[in-house]
């Protein structure tokens, strides 16, 4: 049986990487070639002729609506896959309907990019379940003010008490000790939740929370959440500590859970390299976070610019898309740790400053 052909294009290095770890091990699928813009696609695709498109259609030079509807017009058998951070549902849809036979999201799990590769050579339709829920049930209309002032009518008390916990950064098994539920009972509840806000992970409840303090006042208005678990407030010196991630959502998530469990540290935050290789300068931080892909950056340089200048500083690598050999690569470049974004709870955090801390 021949091997699927499959052309890689994407403008980041490090992702094509994790994305060719990713499938190397699945029988009969040969990657054939790689490219990291548009100017280069056209010509990639005329003389590698894959069987499968695997694109971030958001690459320099690369219109994507204008450009994937070429490509469907001059290879009408070829499966193309996109794979993207972007989640806009009407962006997807547009997309979709020029023809990609599927849209994969970059956060999630590579099992799933596994998944979806297989989906679309075997003839199916791949969509990521966060984009599945969007499409399904989008917007329904309504202002921002009348969406806002709905909010706390529309959730229970138990909802608003997860909320306010999932702002605090505490994860699904804190919040269950805490309110003496089982883990399972808060992952029923949290699905619930994110479908009456409307948003798609944690991450956009806690922004969602903190952009409505009115749901705050709507909590502590009913049924008080008792604190009857272990605090995990450390007790120790000062600490200086700097997030580097191009998402400030992100960056800001991480820095309140760290104020929760730490309070002791002065948290810094840089967008990029530049950005954060200044801070280093002005704060010699003794604990870093990058995230791998820093917009058009390398996390991993930036790591390897930040250890020139601080010898002494710990340094722990996250990504949304992990894979081994940006583990690897982490791991030359003086990183102490390399973990899953998806995967860093109040738990976790609170051990990775224990231990670069001491």
């Amino acid at each position: 049986m021949m091997a699927t052909r499959i052309l890689l294009a994407d403008d980041h290095d490090l992702v094509r990487v994790g994305i060719r770890n990713a499938l190397q091990d699945q029988p009969n699928l040969e990657i054939v070639g790689e490219v990291g813009d548009g100017a280069t696609l056209h010509p990639a695709l005329a003389q590698s002729q894959p069987d499968l498109l695997i694109i971030d259609v958001n690459m320099p030079h690369f219109d994507p609506i204008r450009a994937i509807r070429q490509i469907r017009q001059q290879y009408p058998h070829l499966r193309v896959l996109v794979v993207s951070a972007h989640d806009d549902d009407v962006y997807v849809q547009g997309l979709l309907r020029e023809g990609v036979n599927g849209y994969h999201l970059k956060d999630q799990p590579l099992s799933d990019l596994r998944l979806a590769v297989a989906h679309v050579l075997a003839g199916k339709r791949w969509i990521s379940s966060p984009l599945l829920d969007k499409l399904i049930q989008p917007d329904r209309g309504g202002s921002t003010a009348e969406t806002v002032s709905g909010s706390a009518s529309k959730l229970s008390t138990r909802q608003l008490e997860i909320l306010h916990l999932l702002a605090e950064g505490l994860d699904n098994r804190a919040m269950a000790s805490q309110l003496g539920l089982s883990v399972k009972t808060i992952e029923t509840h949290l699905t619930r939740l994110y479908r009456h806000i409307n948003v798609q992970s944690r991450l956009e409840a806690a922004h969602y929370a903190h952009e409505h303090p009115e749901l705050q006042a709507a909590q502590s208005s009913r049924t008080p959440v008792v604190d009857n678990r272990p605090a995990l407030v450390v007790q120790a010196p000062p600490a200086t500590l700097l997030v580097v991630d191009d998402n400030v959502r992100y960056r800001q998530q991480v820095r309140r859970m760290i104020g929760r469990i730490y309070p002791q540290a002065k948290v810094y935050e840089a967008a990029d390299t530049e950005e954060a290789l200044l801070l280093v300068r002005q704060v010699a931080p003794q604990l870093t976070f990058i995230d791998v892909v820093l917009g058009d950056e390398n996390g991993i340089r930036c790591a390897q610019q930040i250890r020139t200048l601080v010898r002494h500083a710990r340094i722990v690598l996250m990504s949304a898309y992990p894979d081994r050999e940006f583990h690897r690569l982490g791991l030359q470049a003086g990183a102490s740790a390399f973990i899953d974004k998806k995967e860093l709870d109040t738990e976790t955090l609170y051990q990775i400053i224990m231990d670069a801390l001491g």
